[in-house]
């Protein structure tokens, strides 16, 4: 199959990619979105002659509005523009996982400084506070007293975009100094590591936390189902909390996930998992 492969800041994931399906006998194609020019009235396909598409984009907008024109394009797209928005936006994610029953931290979302420093008030201190859109731990705060929510929420206020001033705060949960990130392919949950970060609260690799190997236990793999299910599906690297009382908690869905690390540390194929679901779903 010739597999194209979207992106706009080329990564170690992506190369990946490229030489798995070449390993598997298909013809990867690298396609930089930020060159792509996208012609919408008459919606001609801008990929020419492709079986399905990764989307690799880091660019949360980019991705989204990309697949959204590549899949009314006709083409098919891994993960879909569905899964991107479901996963994007923490505060929608977090609306599916709690109407599909899956176990989360408790949240809220506030619209005024008033309401965030109600909303900490409820959930007693300390809490996180985080960008409705955003990835490997960029701005988000824990605040420890009423004090410094107020300072963070009237900072995030003061900000450009919009969605700075959606303020979704969550209760900081007393976790090991770790999480764990789970990967769901499909219907299958082949991989999971441990995050692990001594010297800070936040566990994003991104941030200096260490990979470590983490089994796949029944109940791990039968939470990360829900939670894919939840948003739709796909190629998923899911976070999840340890909660000393409650067990396991869903914190985030990522619907572009880093495996580099979870490759190296567990020897498990990510790539060539990816690779060969997207060829599976092309053949139905």
């Amino acid at each position: 199959m010739r597999i194209g492969i979207v992106y706009d800041h080329p990564r170690v994931e992506e190369k990946r990619l490229a030489e798995e399906a070449r390993r598997l006998g298909h013809e990867p194609i690298f396609f930089n979105v930020e060159r792509i020019l996208f012609r919408l009235d008459s919606l001609e396909r801008s990929l020419g002659d492709v079986d399905v598409v990764i989307q690799r984009s880091v660019s949360y907008f980019k991705a989204l509005e990309s697949t959204r024109i590549l899949e009314a394009e006709g083409y098919l797209v891994v993960n879909s523009s569905i899964v991107q928005l479901n996963c994007g936006d923490k505060l929608l994610t977090t609306i599916l996982l709690a109407k599909h029953g899956v176990p989360v931290p408790r949240a809220y979302a506030a619209f005024s400084r008033e309401a965030a420093l109600e909303a900490g008030d409820h959930l007693g201190y300390p809490v996180v506070v985080k960008p409705v859109i955003g990835s490997w731990g960029r701005l988000v705060a824990k605040a420890d007293t009423r004090d410094s929510l107020e300072a963070i929420v009237e900072h995030r206020e003061q900000l450009g975009p919009a969605y700075y001033r959606v303020h979704y705060i969550q209760e900081y949960v007393e976790k090991p100094l770790r999480d764990i990130r789970v990967f769901v392919v499909g219907d299958e949950v082949p991989v999971a590591i441990y995050r692990v970060n001594r010297g800070h609260w936040k566990t994003n690799t991104a941030l200096g936390a260490e990979a470590k190997p983490a089994p796949v236990t029944p109940e791990l793999r039968e939470l990360a189902l829900r939670a894919a299910d939840a948003v739709g599906g796909g190629f998923l690297g899911i976070d999840v909390f340890e909660d000393p009382e409650r067990g396991l908690l869903v914190n985030e869905v990522n619907a572009n996930s880093d495996f580099k690390n979870t490759e190296r540390v567990t020897g498990f194929n990510v790539a060539r998992a990816l690779v060969e679901y997207a060829v599976r779903l092309a053949k139905r």
